[in-house]
């Protein structure tokens, strides 16, 4: 993170992943790191403006997001 301060100054940075989705219209996944694997999902519902995710590392299920509210979307994933 403190690399990445040092080339993209001009991004705000969040503490974690409850602060990046305050307020958020949507929340795309773009890692598969393992605390992302294991978020609150009714605690970033929460925070966010409009409970939009789009998976592109396809570590939710459909029917999990569609469960707790969420309008999902993932990459590669068949219908």
């Amino acid at each position: 993170m403190e690399q990445a301060r040092k080339e993209l100054p001009e991004i705000e940075y969040c503490t974690d992943a409850y602060e990046c989705a305050r307020q958020a219209d949507a929340l795309v996944i773009v890692t598969e790191w393992r605390q992302f694997r294991a978020l609150d999902l009714k605690r970033i519902k929460q925070e966010m403006k409009h409970p939009v995710v789009v998976d592109l590392r396809n570590i939710y299920r459909p029917d999990e997001m569609a469960a707790h509210g969420f309008t999902y979307e993932s990459i590669g994933r068949p219908r």
